[in-house]
């Protein structure tokens, strides 16, 4: 080994450095088109394939008839798991406001077509019952009001004057003015002796009876003397109205039972050829039929109410009941 002074010993030990140093070889990978990848392969593949579905689509329903197309149609209106289980389904709503449809207060809004079938009929069915049974009232009413006057002389003596008619709003008793024999004196409300006794022996009649009853005062088209701003034939058709319910309610019959007091002066004459005939001037007595009553009452009749909620009560029961089974 030379010495480090000697000559070319420096230059040695440089070479020896230089050949222990690691060698880093650097290599450029070359990517030309790199930038494509293959991603373009699966968009191209979904988008045949979406292609070839619509075709097949358009081909299916060119090829179909029109019955298997409304069969289609009902299906997805209806969807099997919607018509058998009920719930939620864009076809099974009556509207695409949650509870819309028809009728706004509905908080139910999904609900089967067969429900709601099932719901009306019972609403019809429920209303053909209760006009049997108003009919058969009716009838029964005015056997027993005939009954009470041919067996009553007093009655009797005044049959001519008492006019019993079956009208689409019930049975209405009219009891009318004779030329020599009115009702009530003449431009007042009080009440005649003989009218007192027919009103009594209606009113006696009238205390059982289920439905309820309108009264209505008339008169006939002559003009009452103080004139259009004071007192008129509508106060007097009132008051005396007013004066007939006051005697059918002592001789029995309920005041609840009361649908309406009503004065309609010469609006609705007897004789509209003879405007001022005596037999204008009337009482009519109507006891009304559920349909009448709700027509003229609405929503508040009772009748109505009780319609309301049986049909709640059927629709409450109808969503608590189990969905039932299917067979395969």
């Amino acid at each position: 080994m030379p010495p480090p002074n000697a000559p070319g010993g420096a230059q040695a030990g440089a070479a020896n450095e230089k050949k222990l140093q690691p060698i880093i070889i650097k290599r450029v990978k070359k990517g030309d088109h790199g930038h494509h990848g293959g991603a373009w392969k699966i968009a191209y593949a979904d988008f045949m394939t979406a292609m070839m579905a619509f075709f097949l689509l358009m081909w299916l329903l060119g090829s179909t008839s029109k019955g298997d197309l409304q069969g289609i149609a009902a299906y997805f209106n209806s969807p099997l798991k919607v018509a058998m289980n009920g719930g939620d389904g864009s076809g099974n709503s009556s509207s695409i406001i949650p509870g819309g449809g028809t009728d706004l207060a509905r908080i139910h809004g999904q609900v089967k077509r067969s429900e709601a079938d099932s719901n009306d009929q019972s609403r019809q069915s429920l209303r053909h019952v209760r006009a049997q049974q108003d009919a058969q009232r009716i009838k029964a009413l005015r056997a027993k009001i005939d009954a009470m006057i041919s067996s009553n002389a007093t009655l009797n003596e005044y049959k001519s004057q008492i006019r019993m008619d079956v009208t689409p709003d019930g049975l209405q008793i009219q009891i009318v003015d004779e030329q020599n024999r009115p009702m009530f004196d003449i431009g007042s409300a009080i009440v005649k002796p003989y009218m007192r006794d027919i009103l009594r022996e209606v009113g006696a009649a009238l205390g059982g009876v289920e439905n309820r009853i309108s009264l209505a005062g008339h008169t006939d088209a002559a003009p009452y003397g103080t004139g259009e701003k004071g007192y008129s034939n509508w106060e007097l058709s009132t008051d005396r109205a007013n004066a007939s319910r006051r005697e059918l309610v002592v001789a029995g019959m309920p005041n609840d039972k009361l649908a309406r007091v009503v004065g309609l002066a010469a609006s609705d004459l007897l004789h509209p050829d003879d405007p001022r005939a005596p037999q204008n001037r009337r009482i009519t007595i109507t006891v009304l039929t559920h349909e009448a009553e709700e027509r003229l009452l609405g929503k508040q009749a009772p009748s109505a109410q009780q319609d309301n909620k049986l049909e709640s009560e059927n629709m409450e029961k109808q969503e608590n009941s189990p969905p039932a089974r299917q067979t395969p």
